[in-house]
């Protein structure tokens, strides 16, 4: 059984090396034959010059296959330096100490100088660098001998520029080995703990604060080390490292921890400090040093030369694109930003992912989410999330915004510091307890005039509200056509209200939320009775009456039947002050591009229509005929003053989805359907949906008059007189007035049928009834005079008279009915 494990292990063991062997081959193949194509460039001449003595510049292999010889040099001596900074030459000395003993003499026909005193590690170094290093040094020898040999050839570009290679390749190599040991000998100097931090085979030191000192603002740091990928800051036993594609230098000095100090500024995404030179011309060389380690690593490689020529490089970009996660205690702590920077600084389009799930897509501005942003927040208690699709000012929701929460809720409205503040709708469509309410919020509730309709009980509900509760004047109106105005308290109905019932039947006094009178009232119903009294209902037995009965009235009174209600509890100006309020905001901002794109966009339907980009949450797009850009806007106001003129261009404006008056248009119109339409549609909000409608036109000339004001100034000319009152609601029903009528229309003509129903019924029967009068008799009702009859003068038998009159009395009987009509 052992034999058996132990074959098994060397079967193992022999796969192993077989397959280390083969990478060992391939290493081979890969790195360190191209470095001998100086063999085939040896072979390619010994060749030509055995045919013929005479050559071409084609020949030469090192000119028309330079960039291949560069890269394979570049490869090897950075491979060569990574293999330095680790000690890798020290290693192999200290492994393979007995082979080097007895093959010292083998380096020694590598070495002029070597001696027995040289230790194997410098031996090694020197061996697999030197012989590689005076070779580029003899081409750029050579190349630059024969640039000068061929005078004005074609072909002494080519060879300068060649010549100008290699002799880079010097200085790469140079910098490449000076760095390498300068890194070598700074993890000799570290402690064990550092070393394992930052030890890393292809990171390079480019500055150290002891060799030119420097001083950092944070807590008690003792030592600042710049590297070609990290700004590390060492403080005691600790250190912190910075990424320097997320580091910003500033050397302006504008925010000087002490005038007298030479300081550069470094900001970083989580920390701002200063770096502090006693002398301008250390800050400067720290300064120039920084900027090339951040600019080469914006570009993920170094330059070639390392640190260029003379003059050479330039400042990093300010505006960058990388992801970084929070560390720091805050807003963002643990949070993954992917997207723009711009000084240290989320700014641009960005997304942060919260390890807990949650996430925002969108615009950011110095550090905060600012713009249009969606963003998901998941629900602890089940799979589900809150997703807000809105607009964000320095960190918080500000504007307008769709909201679908995870309990099926959907918000479209306001809101100010993260709270629904303003004009919204909160519709929730679910099975259970569906719900609409449409109005202003406060602090986050429902608060002010709002319209709420309960789908469950079939009512609506329009009027005051507090703290999420029903408290003031308040309308009811049912589907069956029952409407009622109470006062509440709480949700609770206090005091006396009136109830006008579908039979035209009227009650004063006090009644219960299903309708059931208590207490003293009077009921009048549609005779014109009266009934006055104290009204109660017991159980089983119905509702009882103690008063007194009046049928002296055979006639009920007009001004009951059509009572208006709201007109004096919920003032016209009072209504919608949301949706004004976003409007004025835009106009004192001076109409600025970001108030305008989430002052409004209530011409969205559904959530579905709002996509990542902004451009979504305003406009369905089509074809427009105004623009909505705010120049073009100016500019078209300007150009139609004329009355005529305005007419056309507010009648393109009022249609258009991305026109400011367009929007504003369109949110109002949202709010008087959610009031008027469907259940609201009862004959006593008549006067209370008229009084709406003009005084949305009011509302909508001055905000005209405040764009065209704007527009003016920004024309530089001078501005119209301010109209008086009088004149102003001339201009705001003649000429706005009927440009909006047809979004009205609708609910204004079933309101108004509602409201003459019954004259509208007394005349269609009088008609009917007209139409089976004879012909002569219905003659005689309308009070024609007899000489206008027809065929008066004429003599025939009562038979052709009444056959000849029969005819020609329908004619006319029935052209009098049409002008009547």
């Amino acid at each position: 059984m052992e034999d058996m494990c132990a074959a098994e292990a060397a079967e193992s063991l022999l796969r192993s090396e077989e397959t280390f062997s083969a990478c060992l081959a391939r290493i081979n193949a890969i790195v360190l034959k191209p470095l001998l194509q100086a063999e085939e460039n040896h072979r390619t001449l010994k060749e030509k010059f055995s045919i013929s003595p005479s050559l071409c510049l084609q020949d030469l292999y090192i000119l028309w296959k330079a960039d291949l010889f560069l890269s394979v040099y570049i490869q090897y001596f950075v491979t060569f330096a990574n293999c330095v900074v680790v000690q890798g030459f020290d290693q192999a000395a200290k492994n393979k100490s007995e082979f080097w003993k007895t093959h010292k003499t083998a380096l020694k026909q590598f070495l002029a100088d070597f001696t027995s005193e040289t230790s194997i590690p410098v031996a090694l170094h020197t061996v697999l660098h030197k012989p590689l290093r005076d070779r580029v040094q003899q081409y750029a020898l050579l190349l630059t001998r024969l640039s000068e040999a061929i005078g004005k050839s074609p072909d002494r570009e080519l060879v300068t520029s060649a010549a100008k290679q290699y002799a880079k390749l010097q200085s790469f190599i140079s910098q490449v080995l000076d760095e390498a040991c300068l890194t070598k000998a700074l993890w000799k100097s570290l402690g064990h703990k550092f070393t394992e931090w930052l030890c890393v085979p292809e990171r390079r030191l480019l500055e150290d604060s002891k060799n030119l000192p420097v001083f950092a603002s944070v807590g008690r740091t003792n030592r600042v080390l710049l590297f070609d990928d990290i700004l590390v800051l060492i403080q005691g036993n600790n250190c912190q490292s910075f990424d320097l594609k997320l580091v910003w230098v500033d050397g302006s000095g504008s925010e000087k921890p002490a005038p007298e100090k030479h300081t550069i500024h470094i900001v970083t995404p989580e920390e701002v400090f200063f770096l502090s030179a006693k002398e301008p011309q250390m800050k400067a060389v720290w300064q120039w040093k920084l900027n090339e380690a951040v600019r080469q690593a914006l570009n993920g490689k170094r330059d070639f030369p390392l640190w260029g020529e003379a003059g050479e490089g330039s400042e990093p970009p300010v505006h960058r694109c990388f992801k970084y996660v929070f560390r720091a205690e805050g807003r963002f702590k643990n949070a993954a930003y992917e997207g723009e920077w711009y000084w240290g600084k989320p700014h641009g389009k960005g997304t942060l992912k919260w390890p807990d799930g949650r996430n925002h897509v969108g615009d950011f501005k110095e550090g905060l989410e600012h713009g249009f942003g969606i963003s998901l927040i998941p629900l602890l208690s089940e799979d589900r999330y809150d997703c807000y699709k809105c607009h964000w000012c320095e960190g918080k929701m500000r504007g307008y915004g769709i909201c679908e929460y995870g309990n099926e809720m959907v918000y479209k409205g306001y809101f100010n510091d993260n709270l629904r503040q303003g004009f919204g709708i909160l519709e929730n469509p679910s099975a259970e307890q569906p719900f609409k309410y449409t109005g202003q919020w406060d602090n986050d509730k429902k608060n002010g005039y709002g319209v709420w309709d309960d789908k469950d009980r079939e009512e609506r509900y329009i009027g005051i509200w507090q703290d999420d509760h029903r408290h003031g004047q308040g309308i009811v109106v049912t589907q069956s056509g029952v409407c009622y105005q109470r006062t509440f308290h709480v949700d609770k109905m206090v005091g006396s209200g009136i109830l006008l019932l579908e039979n035209d039947s009227v009650y004063e006094g006090n009644f219960t939320r299903d309708l059931t009178f208590v207490g003293k009232g009077k009921l009048t119903f549609s005779n014109g009775f009266t009934l006055e009294g104290t009204f109660s209902t017991k159980s089983g037995q119905g509702l009882q009456t103690q008063g007194i009965l009046n049928t002296s009235s055979d006639q009920q009174d007009a001004s009951i039947t059509k009572v208006q209600l709201g007109l004096d509890e919920f003032p016209v100006e009072k209504r919608w002050q949301g949706i004004y309020d976003q409007f004025l905001g835009f106009l004192h901002s001076g109409c600025k591009e970001e108030m305008e794109e989430s002052f409004t966009g209530f011409h969205i339907q559904t959530s579905r229509e709002l996509r990542k980009s902004q451009e979504y949450l305003f406009c369905q797009r089509g074809p427009e005929d105004v623009s909505g850009k705010i120049e073009d806007v100016f500019e078209e106001l300007v150009q139609h003053q004329e009355l005529e003129s305005l007419q056309c261009y507010l009648q393109k404006a009022f249609k258009s989805s991305l026109h400011p008056l367009g929007k504003l248009l369109k949110a109002l119109t949202f709010a008087f359907q959610a009031t008027y339409s469907g259940i609201g549609a009862n004959k006593h909000l008549l006067n209370m949906a008229q009084e709406e409608v003009k005084y949305y036109a009011k509302k909508i000339w001055e905000f005209y008059q405040g764009l065209l004001h704007l527009a003016l100034e920004q024309k530089g000319q001078l501005l119209a007189e301010t109209e008086d009152g009088e004149k102003s609601d001339l201009n705001a029903y003649g000429v706005i007035l009927p440009l909006i009528l047809p979004c009205f229309y609708p609910e204004l003509f079933m309101l108004y049928m509602l409201y003459h129903e019954k004259e509208d019924d007394l005349y269609c029967q009088g008609i009917v009834d007209l139409s089976l009068f004879p012909d002569i008799k219905l003659l005689e009702f309308l009070d024609v005079q007899k000489h206008l009859w027809p065929l008066k003068d004429l003599t025939l038998t009562t038979n052709q008279r009444r056959s000849l009159v029969k005819d020609k009395c329908f004619l006319s009987a029935t052209e009098c009915l049409q002008k009547l009509m």
